[in-house]
């Protein structure tokens, strides 16, 4: 569907185009190429380069890796650092527990497993990708799906609008404006990851949720330090729940030692918090003050931060992933395992799966129907497997706490693991997690201690470290559907949390001699969409800004 207020556009044809070089679209562009080296296939990337957009803890399973190329060792895979101490605690304000390893289900074991940084196996991938002849193009922002009817008047994906730039704040072409091209493939995949605007857009127009679970998700802010030798402990990780979230919300932190003095350190919050005053970027600065975390920082220098938001639904929130003319990959359907804290297997292998199905439908003279193999093999293969095993974990946490959550969860993951079935069976999410957030009349404001500028930071700080930036005269690509909605209904019933839930501090309340304004500082976007999951209105639209904006994350 071509944009009659724009100029004309070129159109390019594929036999697969890939939105999206994280994880899952190079693992696709990779077997695609490794199936049929004839098959023609682009990879688009909205950030500046490979990498510059992903983010992730990230302690990598190299099962999705060993399938694809099982000799990544031999070809200098940048997967060094082998996990070598795995420790879980509960925390209290001034101390904390250490969980045993031997009751954790086995599910849970980080033996065989690497700390790594995800921006550099996804640059290593794309080297992989380049040399097998898959087209890669950095920059290059895909901000619409091309529509296309079916004989019986059905929709389809025929491709995505890509490279459009030089728009004006009005919306309007500027002297510059470059009108993008037209991609299109005998399929499409979609791998923006977490919340991607495209997916949310095919999700919503072919109805791809219905009958499952709506998809929650969490917050998940990290910081890369550089720590004093003598507190470095390579391979080492660490997993903590408990203080200071306490009651307020769910979520937790990991710590991993990965390489050269560096440790990531991170926070999740769920997003299905009530408590509207909460403060998930200050619930992190206030975690890195608690005596075990802080003695291992005290000396040490920040040199990253960066935010995303982390898919949590698990199985029972995947939506259908398969549609006529494409699929969806990896986080844009939802596939981390929440108590494992991971998603890069599966989103690799979804790729993998995906091109599987897509190489044989073109082998067979098929385009542009829908690849229902792939699903059949998300659902009841490795995927599957992985994700129904802790199905129960999320539902149970939101639904009673972290204590009993544990205790049930434990044991619904320990019956999967032995049985193969979840003594739990399935439960249910119900709410989204906008809808799960309570007025603010209900609540009292939160005291923060004010960040010291050593272990703790303010947001715009910090935000300086993610290297984000975005031109400043395009269109603001945080759109609202209703402007009065922020002053008129957000700010007296939930005491407008945009102001505290953004990890960017790109939403204020700004006092004048008129009243309140909304204001929105769009340039501080590190694109983690929680705007648009946690907003109680849902009035904030996430689309993506011109291809090369957005954080510019080195190693994450």
């Amino acid at each position: 569907m071509t944009d009659t207020n724009h100029p004309a556009r070129e159109s390019m044809e594929y036999d697969v185009v890939i939105v999206g070089a994280g994880p899952s679209g190079l693992s696709a562009a990779i077997r695609l190429k490794q199936i049929d080296p004839d098959l023609s296939v682009v990879v688009l990337e909205k950030g500046s380069e490979v990498g510059a957009h992903i983010l992730s803890g990230a302690v990598l399973d190299p099962v999705g890796l060993d399938r694809l190329i099982p000799d990544w060792r031999e070809k200098g895979a940048p997967v060094r650092t082998a996990v070598t101490d795995d420790n879980f605690y509960v925390l209290g304000e001034g101390g904390q527990v250490r969980v045993p390893n031997w009751p954790m289900p086995r599910l849970m074991n980080n033996h065989g497993n690497f700390i790594v940084s995800m921006g550099s196996v996804c640059r290593w991938l794309a080297e992989q990708a380049e040399e097998l002849g898959v087209e890669i193009f950095p920059g290059m922002a895909a901000s619409q799906v091309v529509w296309a009817k079916n004989e019986d008047g059905s929709d389809r994906v025929k491709g995505v609008v890509a490279g459009e730039m030089g728009l004006q704040s009005d919306g309007t072409p500027g002297p510059h404006y470059e009108p993008g091209m037209e991609l299109h493939g005998k399929y499409v995949f979609i791998g923006e990851g977490v919340r991607g605007s495209l997916a949310k857009e095919i999700i919503n127009r072919l109805n791809l949720s219905d009958g499952h679970e709506p998809q929650k998700y969490g917050l998940g802010m990290k910081e890369i330090w550089e720590v004093s030798p003598e507190r470095f402990q390579k391979g080492r990780v660490v997993h903590t729940m408990g203080w200071p979230l306490g009651k307020n919300a769910g979520g937790g932190s990991f710590i991993y030692h990965y390489e050269d003095n560096l440790v990531m350190v991170g926070f999740v919050v769920h997003l299905n918090y009530e408590n509207p005053y909460l403060y998930p970027y200050m619930e992190f600065q206030r975690f890195k003050h608690h005596p075990m975390v802080a003695e291992l920082l005290e000396g040490g220098k920040r040199i990253s931060y960066g935010a995303r938001a982390i898919s949590e639904g698990g199985y029972q929130s995947l939506p259908d992933l398969s549609f006529d003319g494409g699929v969806l990959l990896g986080c844009s359907a939802g596939m981390v395992n929440v108590p494992r804290i991971k998603g890069n297997h599966n989103a690799m292998i979804s790729g993998i799966e995906a091109a599987e199905a897509a190489a044989a439908a073109i082998a067979a003279g098929r385009e542009g129907d829908r690849l229902s193999d792939y699903d059949t093999a998300v659902r009841t293969g490795a995927i599957g497997q992985d994700l129904k095993k802790v199905r129960n974990v999320k539902p149970a946490w939101s639904r009673y706490g972290l204590w009993p959550s544990l205790v049930l969860g434990g044991m619904d993951m320990w019956g999967a693991g032995l049985t193969g079935r979840n003594i739990l069976r399935t439960w249910k999410h119900g709410k989204t997690d906008a809808e799960a957030t309570g007025k603010a009349a209900k609540f009292k404001p939160i005291d923060y201690p004010r960040p010291d500028g050593k272990l703790s930071f303010d947001r715009l700080t910090n935000v300086a470290f993610s290297f984000t930036n975005h031109e400043e005269s395009q269109p603001c690509h945080l759109r609202l559907k209703d402007p009065t909605i922020p002053i008129r209904v957000n700010l007296p019933e939930y005491a407008e949390p945009a102001q505290r839930y953004c990890p960017a501090g790109v939403y204020e309340v700004v006092e004048d001699a008129s009243g309140p304004r909304f204001v929105i500082n769009f340039q501080n976007c590190v694109h983690c969409k929680t705007c648009d999951i946690k907003d109680p209105s849902q009035n904030i639209v996430w689309t993506t800004p011109q291809g090369g904006d957005g954080p510019n994350y080195p190693n994450m």
